[in-house]
């Protein structure tokens, strides 16, 4: 087994009512402009520092919070309920919803702590579910809104469509086990090759040091209850992004979820190379570009009336 690392951060813990959640933050570069506060949303199936602070001998800025850290960002995360280092104690499912309020809790945190007016948002899966869920809540606290691998109805999703044949299994209880293989089908039942082994088995050293189960809320809500979202009432600048070979996020539901998002300042960018887990992928740094790119767009000057 690998080193699992997390170094050179600071734990932080909210509250939302009596359920204690578990913060990380990585400073901005002094040496920089300041470019933001970030605060980034993980999946159904792993928590938030495997998912952005990956360390991995040998592949250089690993950790998307260091390289966005080095970039002038404040960078910061967090364990949804029932993941990591998050409370797990009570007998619910934790679905989008839930996780949305966690958000809701953690950013409050964060505004706080910082100063910030308001919060750049970056959630992958499940996590861009949550993310604009409570964009959709809480319009005032996001500057800017980033949705990797994200999904509204579900139309055109190989991946969901597998995944209903357990639906039944899902329902039946508020967890399901997970273990190392498991870790490695998310990368190969797209299109294998995508992700290098020895990151593979680092994020599954990493997943595996923390959980041993996740929730099955989110994937209740995927397979059974989308959608979950009003485009229109997503108000702050947003990015789509989406994998060339993501069996998450069908292309023609993207189109028209972006198509409805209200404000036009806004982007699409399909990913080459990329399946799902952005961030582990081959093309890894290509992703933090976008992102750095989208979040440090100047502001129009001009805006139709």
């Amino acid at each position: 087994m690998s080193d699992v690392k997390w170094t050179g951060g600071v734990e932080h813990w909210t509250s939302k009512g009596d359920v204690r959640l578990f913060l990380w933050n990585k400073k901005a570069s002094p040496d920089v402009p300041h470019a933001g506060t970030l605060f980034f949303v993980h999946g159904s199936s792993m928590a938030s520092q495997p998912t952005f602070d990956l360390f991995v001998p040998g592949r250089p800025w690993s950790s998307a919070m260091d390289w966005f850290a080095a970039q002038g960002y404040d960078t910061w995360t967090m364990d949804n309920e029932g993941y990591g280092r998050s409370d797990k104690r009570r007998d619910i499912n934790c679905d989008i919803s839930n996780g949305a309020d966690d958000l809701a809790a953690g950013t409050a945190y964060v505004l706080q702590a910082t100063g910030a007016k308001s919060l750049l948002l970056y959630g992958i899966s499940s996590g861009a579910l949550k993310a604009a869920l409570f964009a959709q809540r809480h319009p005032e606290r996001v500057a800017k809104l980033a949705l990797d691998a994200f999904v509204w109805t579900g139309e055109g999703s190989p991946t969901l469509e597998q995944r209903r044949k357990k639906l039944p299994e899902f329902l039946a209880r508020n967890r399901r086990p997970i273990d190392r293989a498991f870790v490695h089908s998310i990368f190969q039942r797209d299109h294998p090759g995508t992700a290098d082994e020895t990151t593979v088995n680092a994020f599954a050293d990493a997943i595996l040091a923390l959980d041993d189960s996740m929730p099955t809320g989110t994937y209740v809500d995927m397979c059974s209850r989308l959608p979950l979202l009003d485009p229109a009432k997503i108000l702050a600048p947003s990015i789509i992004l989406r994998g060339e070979h993501d069996g998450i996020a069908g292309l023609d539901d993207l189109i028209d979820f972006f198509k409805s998002l209200p404000n036009m300042n806004k982007q699409f960018s399909v990913m080459a190379g990329i399946s799902h887990a952005s961030f582990q992928q081959k093309n890894y740094m290509m992703v933090y570009h976008i992102l750095h790119s989208f979040y440090t767009l100047p502001e129009p000057a001009y805006k139709a009336d």
